[in-house]
């Protein structure tokens, strides 16, 4: 039986339609997976029917994140912020790691992971970092792989793909600064940003700030193993 994965959607400001991309529904169907849309829910009673009931979590990207989740007020060059979604999406991934069970984030699931176990981000990393930055926002294609990562040998990011370096799309201004336990960082980019987290003590966490659903899409053999992994994993479960 394949197994159910539950989507992070993302809405308009106004909350009239929840959407998510067809790249990421469909990097999870031809990954084995049957995707589930997952609207916000704010009882408590449903967001433990609703984690109890999926066999994964795949928290997708969208706007930006609410700072004041992580003591913060906000920096000029904030962008939108979706708060409800916030709060559903982070409630829901604690549920997840109490129950063990998986989770897959990319962009700004790797944000909200770091911070549901407790750390910070950039809120402008080209504001808030003083050295030279590569282009995080690259004018190219969405599936281009645009510059290359260092993958953390023995995790579960290099076990896998097998690769200790990886070519990687890139389409944010937002990354993770400090990484509490029992996450640790699997990743990072050559100037420094941090480009994937993992958990040490759990089956399957992981969150990249790349976009492998696009790179999926267009054949890219190590971010089919990334999801085919996470997949067989939500299996297992």
């Amino acid at each position: 039986m394949k197994p159910l994965i539950g989507v992070i959607t993302s809405t308009d400001l106004d909350g009239d339609v929840y959407y998510e991309g067809k790249d990421n529904v469909n990097a999870i169907l031809k990954a084995g997976g049957v995707p589930i849309l997952l609207p916000y829910y704010e009882q408590e009673e449903d967001l433990t029917a609703i984690a109890g009931m999926i066999d994964g979590l795949y928290a997708t990207g969208g706007y930006d994140i609410d700072p004041t989740l992580f003591g913060e007020e906000p920096h000029p060059n904030l962008g939108t912020i979706l708060p409800e979604r916030d709060t559903f999406e982070i409630s829901i991934m604690k549920k997840m790691l109490e129950l063990e069970k998986p989770i897959l984030g990319v962009c700004r699931g790797s944000q909200t992971l770091n911070i549901a176990l407790g750390g910070d981000m950039y809120q402008d990393i080209y504001a808030q970092i003083p050295s030279t930055l590569l282009q995080h926002r690259q004018n190219a294609p969405k599936y281009h792989g645009s510059h290359f990562v260092e993958v953390k040998e023995g995790s579960l990011l290099h076990r896998l793909t097998g690769e200790t370096k990886l070519r990687v799309n890139s389409r944010h201004h937002q990354a993770n600064r400090n990484v509490p336990n029992p996450l640790q960082i699997s990743a990072t980019a050559s100037d420094g940003v941090i480009e994937a987290i993992e958990s040490t003590e759990h089956q399957f966490a992981l969150a990249l700030q790349w976009h492998p659903e696009n790179m999926f899409m267009a054949n890219d053999t190590p971010s089919a193993a990334i999801f085919k992994g996470f997949i067989s994993a939500c299996k297992q479960n």
